[in-house]
């Protein structure tokens, strides 16, 4: 097992395990070998007043996972019906191919995945709602 690489641009912060960690002045790459560990872009991160529209909250609800603060067996029912209510809306293939890898991850507890295949939406999700507004 190879753990998860995490490239980090210089000043980036990212969360581990409850602590701000900011990277120094240049690039750098880590690799994370121990699994079960708790890690959250901070770059990436939904705040809670944000998680206003479907695919946000979903994300967001990812997101809590990933750092820690709720447990990933208990979460996962929840997250998946997300994922299954993000699919009644988007009905095209790629949005169709995202939410599929979306719900693998899920069920492999990847939540790294998870995270990156919603992310993915969130564009879409944004034009849909301009367009009925």
């Amino acid at each position: 097992m190879s753990g998860l690489i995490l490239k980090l641009s210089p000043k980036e912060r990212i969360l581990i395990n409850g602590a701000v960690i900011e990277n120094g002045d240049r690039r750098s790459r880590l690799a994370v070998m121990t699994p079960d560990v708790h890690i959250l872009r901070l770059r990436d991160a939904i705040h809670p007043e944000d998680a206003k529209t479907p695919v946000r909250r979903v994300c967001y609800a990812v997101q809590l996972v990933l750092s820690g603060d709720t447990d990933k067996d208990s979460a996962r029912k929840q997250l998946l019906r997300g994922v299954e209510e993000l699919s009644q809306v988007f009905v095209d293939d790629d949005s169709r191919k995202h939410l599929d890898i979306a719900s693998s991850a899920l069920v492999a507890d990847d939540h790294y995945r998870c995270l990156k295949a919603l992310r993915a939406l969130l564009p879409r999700e944004e034009r849909l709602l301009a367009a009925g507004s």
